[in-house]
C-alpha cells in the first residue's frame, strides 16, 4: 500500500503543480506503477474543470479563459518545454543525431515558438468549445480527456522504447506491456461520465489518439521517446481529447 501511495505522490509531483509532501522512493514507485498516471488524471482533470461549472452563468470567453488558466495552474507550464523542444526538432534539417542535438539545445528557435503558440491557442479554442456545452457535460469531457491523456502516457511507458538514457528510459525500462492492463481498468470509469451517451469515451479515446501523434513521430525521427516526448504528449493528448469530445457532443 505504501508503494502505491508513493507512486501517486510521485505522479502528482511529476505531472502537476499540486503541492505534495514528496518523499524518497516516490519516483521509483511511480516508475514501476504506471497506474498512477490515470489516477492523477482524475484529480488534475477535476480541478482544471472547476471553471466549467460556470458555463451557464458567465460569458463563454470568460469561462474558456478560466479553463486555460486552471489547466496551467494545476499541471504547470513545464510540459510546454517538451513542446518547444519537439517544435525545434521538427523543423530542423538533418539526421537523427542532429534532431537529438536540437532537443538538448537550450536556444529557443522559431519551431519552438510556433509549437508553443499553437498549443496554447489550441487549448484556448478547446476551452471555448467546452464553455459552449452544458456545465456537467463540459466537466465530463474535460476530465475524460485528462484521464485519457494520462492513460496514453502510461501506454508510452509500457509499450514505448526510449531513444537514449534519461526520463524516457526510466519509465520504459521499468514497465512491461502487461503493466498496461491496470491503468486501462482504472481509466474505464471515466467513460461513464456522460452515460448513456458515449461522449466521455470518445474524449478519452481522442486523448489517447493524440498521444500517438508525438509518439509515432518520435519513433520515426528520434529513434524512440524521451522526456520531451512525454511532456509534449501530455499537452497534445489533452487538446485532442477535448476537441474530440466537443465535436462528438455537437454531432451526437
Amino acid at each position: 500500500m505504501a508503494g502505491w501511495v508513493g507512486a501517486v505522490r510521485g505522479a502528482i509531483g511529476f505531472l502537476t503543480r499540486i503541492p505534495v509532501s514528496y518523499r524518497d522512493g516516490d519516483w521509483e514507485a511511480l516508475r514501476s506503477r504506471p497506474t498512477a498516471f490515470p489516477i492523477v488524471g482524475y484529480v488534475a482533470g477535476a480541478l482544471a474543470a472547476l471553471p466549467l461549472l460556470a458555463t451557464e452563468t458567465l460569458p463563454t470567453p470568460t469561462v474558456a479563459l478560466g479553463y486555460v488558466l486552471a489547466v496551467y495552474a494545476v499541471v504547470g507550464i513545464h510540459h510546454l518545454d517538451g513542446v518547444a523542444d519537439l517544435g525545434d526538432a521538427l523543423v530542423v534539417h538533418g539526421d537523427l543525431e542532429r534532431r537529438r542535438e536540437v532537443l538538448k539545445d537550450t536556444t529557443t528557435g522559431v519551431g519552438a515558438l510556433l509549437a508553443v503558440s499553437l498549443t496554447v491557442v489550441s487549448l484556448a479554442l478547446a476551452g471555448l468549445g467546452l464553455a459552449g456545452l452544458p456545465a456537467l457535460a463540459a466537466v465530463a469531457v474535460a476530465v475524460a480527456a485528462e484521464v485519457g491523456t494520462k492513460l496514453g502516457l502510461a501506454a508510452m511507458a509500457c509499450f514505448g522504447r526510449a531513444s537514449h538514457e534519461g526520463v524516457g528510459r526510466q519509465f520504459t525500462g521499468a514497465s512491461a506491456p502487461a503493466s498496461f492492463v491496470a491503468p486501462a481498468i482504472v481509466a474505464l470509469p471515466a467513460v461513464a461520465l456522460t452515460w448513456p451517451t458515449p461522449i466521455a469515451a470518445i474524449a478519452l479515446l481522442g486523448a489517447v489518439g493524440g498521444i500517438a501523434l508525438p509518439w509515432y513521430w518520435a519513433n520515426r525521427s528520434l529513434g524512440g521517446i524521451n522526456g520531451d516526448v512525454f511532456g509534449a504528449a501530455n499537452e497534445i493528448g489533452r487538446i485532442v481529447g477535448v476537441h474530440t469530445g466537443v465535436i462528438a457532443w455537437t454531432l451526437l
